[in-house]
């Protein structure tokens, strides 16, 4: 019989690059079985995401979307985790029919009851399937979905209140009261792809090659690095679309010298104001982060459980890739259960330097 790969929810809401694919081999992440194979040149196998094997060099693997690909070009299946197995992890294959159930009734709020129903199984599998799952409750995710579908309406439309209520809501008074939670503005000015924002950038030299801090007039809102300036500047561009970006470096020199300094190993206390755009768990998480001592590092497990979220690994690792505003929130900080210092969005290579910055310090 022919293998038709499960693919499951978090792999239908990603664009697999090859860095996100990395990134869930190197996190051992079993929601993305399914959606592709990854192989090692140097041993011949290949297996799922989640196998618990050693993990090879990055220049060893390729990537595979299905287990005939690899076995077509002579790689072999791995007897461990057995990736050619139809068998799908079950509360994936639940919290995924739910999901698209849930995506099928944009304008129905399922409470915890009648999704148990709907699932033929008792409440707390629900929830606790959704949690380990996602990270999420399922009435966290059909908030996200709300969310997800005003944004879209925004977009598509010159009116704010017709948007809001399409999505789902009741009324306007709770989207503007949590609006700079959710959506970083005001639905106004998402609606306008954030037209109306300033955004202030600099791009200046470091230790670790060309470093970008972006900021609004509340804070902070964007600091990366990498080697290419142009690159850097498309980034933070095509995260606000519509709003002015201009270059000020004088008006930003205070924030960046302190982030240089911290890079020199000269200032190990980086407290700078922060304007990020975050759901309630990602700000939970980066919250966390920035609390880890300068100096040590916590495993993702640790960050779960220090949030009171034990279960929730895997989204404490997607909360981490996803933070803007490197160094400020150190997200470098975490490191994987083997003691491997694990992904990072601006490379590992960059990552293992700023653990030896900070582990070989006195302060």
């Amino acid at each position: 019989m022919r293998y038709v790969p499960r693919v499951t929810s978090a792999a239908l809401h990603s664009s697999l690059s090859r860095d996100r694919r990395w990134r869930a081999v190197l996190d051992r992440d079993r929601r993305y079985d399914g959606a592709f194979v990854y192989a090692v040149r140097s041993t011949g196998i290949y297996c799922r995401p989640s196998c618990p094997s050693r993990r090879p060099r990055r220049t060893q693997v390729r990537f595979f979307s299905i287990p005939e690909a690899a076995e077509a070009v002579g790689f072999r299946a791995c007897r461990r985790c057995k990736p050619a197995s139809r068998t799908p992890d079950p509360q994936v294959e639940l919290v995924r029919d739910l999901c698209r159930a849930l995506a099928a009734q944009p304008d129905r709020r399922l409470e915890l009851g009648a999704l148990a129903r709907l699932a033929g199984r008792g409440p707390q599998q629900v929830a606790r399937a959704f949690r380990r799952v996602l990270g999420v409750s399922p009435r966290q995710y059909q908030e996200a979905l709300r969310v997800r579908r005003l944004k879209t309406e925004l977009k598509g439309r010159r009116h704010v209140s017709p948007a809001i209520y399409e999505a789902g809501y009741s009324s306007s008074s709770r989207v503007y009261e949590r609006a700079h939670a959710e959506l970083g503005m005001t639905p106004a000015a998402y609606a306008r792809g954030g037209t109306g924002m300033r955004i202030a950038h600099a791009i200046v030299p470091s230790p670790l090659g060309r470093l970008l801090v972006a900021a609004t007039e509340r804070g902070v809102c964007h600091v990366a690095l990498g080697d290419d300036p142009a690159r850097l500047e498309r980034g933070l561009r095509a995260e606000f679309p519509g709003a002015t970006i201009v270059g000020e470096e004088a008006q930003l020199g205070a924030w960046v010298r302190a982030v240089v300094r911290y890079l020199e190993g000269r200032e190990p206390h980086l407290e700078l104001p922060l304007d990020v755009r975050a759901t309630a768990f990602q700000r939970q998480v980066w919250n966390a982060l920035r609390k880890i001592p300068y100096g040590e590092t916590r495993t993702y497990s640790e960050v779960a459980s220090a949030i009171g979220r034990p279960r929730a690994v895997r989204a404490v690792a997607r909360a981490c890739a996803m933070n803007p505003t490197a160094l400020v929130v150190p997200c470098h900080r975490v490191v994987s259960k083997d003691g491997s210092p694990g992904g990072y969005r601006w490379g590992q290579e960059r990552k293992r330097k700023l653990l030896e910055l900070e582990s070989g310090s006195s302060h």
